[in-house]
């Protein structure tokens, strides 16, 4: 299977992951109203960056939006709801943020694919473009106050136990596995769904050494060593 006629870009998927997001909250009715809603949703977002989800309650999220309690109890009937509606916001804006970023990135693919037919060199720095490209992802998530990646963290822990995040919870993790097997089909990964789970894996593990550890004491080099040993193998170089 060519890449072109692989199944849909990893850029339409994201996109269309942003404008299904459902909320279970109460709907705004005017523009006021829904600047109010999503003032509450951020300053939840925020008191899980600095607390965890411990930290969510009505009156704590009404204090840090600075709003009424009473407005945090009108779109929200219970904390389950107000955290799952901060969620998917996140989900909803990150995904937006990814369809934009990979809409280009997609072509890149396109284009080195079709360069490395028969051209060993070619393959090489399609690997090393990829390797960056992971670096770089990282290192960007981990150096913007690690928010993302703390309420990416907290998402996940909580659709564990909160079925009602499931679903969205695994959409939104199967974007990253779609842009993985995207460009390893690129590389001409013989079983690119199979290595994307292990790619991915390896950037998750990568990710949460650089939160634990923080990103200036993260052996990126190391790190680099390992994709690389990875997608040698992958890619038979």
């Amino acid at each position: 299977m060519t890449l072109s006629s692989a199944p849909e870009c990893p850029a339409k998927i994201a996109g269309e992951l942003a404008e299904n997001v459902q909320y279970r909250g109460r709907k705004a009715s005017r523009q006021g109203s829904e600047q109010r809603r999503l003032s509450i949703l951020e300053a939840a977002l925020r008191i899980i960056v600095r607390e965890g989800l411990r930290g969510v309650r009505h009156r704590a999220v009404a204090a840090e939006a600075g709003v009424p309690l009473s407005a945090t109890t009108y779109y929200f009937n219970d904390i389950q709801d107000l955290i799952a509606d901060s969620f998917a916001l996140f989900v909803k804006r990150s995904s937006t943020n990814l369809a934009s970023l990979w809409s280009g990135i997609d072509e890149d693919f396109l284009r080195m694919s079709a360069a490395i037919e028969g051209n060993p060199q070619a393959r090489r720095d399609m690997v090393e473009h990829v390797i960056e490209l992971a670096v770089a992802h990282i290192e960007a998530k981990a150096r913007e106050g690690d928010a993302e990646l703390l309420v990416e963290l907290a998402f996940r822990q909580e659709a564990l136990t909160n079925s009602g995040l499931n679903a969205l919870a695994v959409a939104y993790r199967n974007l990253r596995f779609h842009f993985a097997e995207r460009a390893l089909r690129a590389m001409g990964s013989t079983a690119p769904f199979e290595d994307a789970q292990v790619l991915t894996t390896l950037i998750l593990r990568m990710e949460y050494h650089a939160l634990v550890d923080g990103v200036e004491n993260l052996d990126m080099p190391g790190q680099r060593a390992v994709l690389k040993r990875f997608l040698d193998l992958v890619i038979g170089l």
